[in-house]
């Protein structure tokens, strides 16, 4: 039981990367916090925890809120005595080239995807510290690290997570608190569809971008799942501020 008894948040439970590491948290003997801001689907991934013999809590939060994070940290210590994991994972998607994005589109997606971060941060860190350390995981993206013309402001985002969780990995270290990233290519989840959908021919598209990937298929949930419970281990003790890329070979390809 590689996380026996820890203590870790996972944003964005309520389905895909969220659920699958909720439930592999568990696996491994970690007592998870399933945050979503859908009640309903928070609910279901804590339910999925307890039903395979884990313990969970299910919080109703908005991440993208100083209160939501302060709701989702306090309610974690107030159930299970500490935290010793944050897996930030929570994210929205807004399709569209830059001229097509409007500034209600970027501020959505940075109040989510980059705002709810550094507030989550925030709130866990006092908590990490009462442990002696931690593990700081963020879910960041391939799209941090090159460009799709269709979205910038999403890839804007995701690369701000990598530079903001190498100021935290320097910043933090020195009291045993890790931060690394997870920067996964396409993944088969709702949000990934949803991007295929908005392509005019949804399935053509589809495979035309797998059969880039030299594995030929998209990550599955818990492919990413697995590389979070080692980041979240002590396996992975000595490693702060990298990127973990989990994209199938695809940024080994030239072409």
């Amino acid at each position: 039981m590689r996380l026996h008894g820890k203590v870790a948040i996972v944003t964005g439970a309520g389905g895909g990367i969220g659920s699958a590491t909720a439930r592999r948290f568990a696996e491994e003997g970690s007592m998870v916090a399933c945050v979503d801001v859908d009640a309903t689907t928070a609910a279901a991934a804590a339910d999925a925890v307890e039903a395979a013999g884990g313990q969970a809590i299910a919080v109703a939060a908005d991440v993208s809120t100083r209160d939501g994070n302060h709701q989702m940290v306090e309610e974690t210590v107030a159930r299970f005595g500490g935290l010793d994991v944050l897996h930030a994972n929570a994210a929205v998607q807004v399709m569209g080239r830059i001229e097509d994005t409007t500034e209600d589109d970027w501020d959505t997606l940075e109040t989510t995807n980059l705002r709810g971060v550094y507030l989550g941060v925030q709130q866990a860190l006092p908590r990490l510290r009462e442990r002696g350390g931690g593990s700081i995981i963020v879910t960041a993206s391939l799209l941090g690290i090159v460009g799709d013309p269709e979205m910038p402001a999403y890839g804007a985002m995701k690369g701000g997570l990598r530079a903001l969780c190498r100021a935290l990995a320097a910043a933090h270290g020195p009291e045993n608190i890790r931060c690394n990233t997870i920067c996964p290519g396409d993944v088969e989840t709702p949000m990934n569809a949803q991007f295929f959908d908005h392509q005019a021919d949804p399935a053509a598209a589809r495979a035309e971008v797998a059969s880039r990937y030299p594995l030929r298929r998209f990550a599955s949930p818990e492919d990413v799942a697995n590389v979070a419970v080692f980041l979240a281990s002590d396996e992975a003790s000595y490693l702060n501020g990298i990127d973990i890329v989990v994209d199938g070979g695809l940024l080994a390809r030239i072409y």
